[in-house]
């Protein structure tokens, strides 16, 4: 019986740890702060091409609170390179082509880190379809997370 009490010990922890985390990355105050030579988001549905991550249901419920409609989508003229996409003639990129209201469209930008990590770049899809798609910035390689004035940067 000890080892059972044990194992939901360790399952409590393990779910408040990915708890905290995803508070930590995507709703806290803390380790992004939209860049102030971004333009504001316009009020109306906006069209996201997703690749990645966001291509799972529960990770788009924990990010931005809805599921998108999604829909089958295809990049043609790119190709995937882990977290990026980079052009590629005769090669194209599978995913989802989401519908977002302009909040989900902010939860997505500081999901992406836009302006520090992403940029969100506006790309026709196969079908014609006009829709935003999120490309990793030059400089941004390494990943850095940076606080408010008040607190330390962080650079692994």
């Amino acid at each position: 019986m000890a080892w059972v009490k044990r194992l939901l010990a360790l399952c409590a922890i393990l779910l408040l740890g990915l708890a905290g985390w995803l508070w930590l990355t995507m709703l806290s105050p803390w380790f992004y702060e939209r860049p102030d030579d971004l333009a504001d988001i316009e009020q109306r549905t906006h069209q996201v091409f997703v690749y990645g991550t966001l291509r799972y249901a529960p990770v788009r419920w924990v990010v931005m609170g809805g599921s998108g409609d999604p829909e089958p989508a295809t990049l043609e003229g790119h190709q995937r390179n882990g977290l990026d996409l980079s052009p590629s003639p005769g090669s194209q990129v599978k995913g989802l082509r989401l519908s977002v209201t302009a909040d989900q469209l902010a939860r997505l930008d500081r999901y992406e880190r836009l302006g520090v990590r992403y940029e969100r770049v506006e790309k026709q899809l196969a079908d014609g379809t006009r829709a935003w798609v999120y490309q990793r910035l030059p400089n941004a390689q390494g990943m850095r997370l940076s606080l408010p004035a008040a607190h330390i940067a962080l650079v692994p």
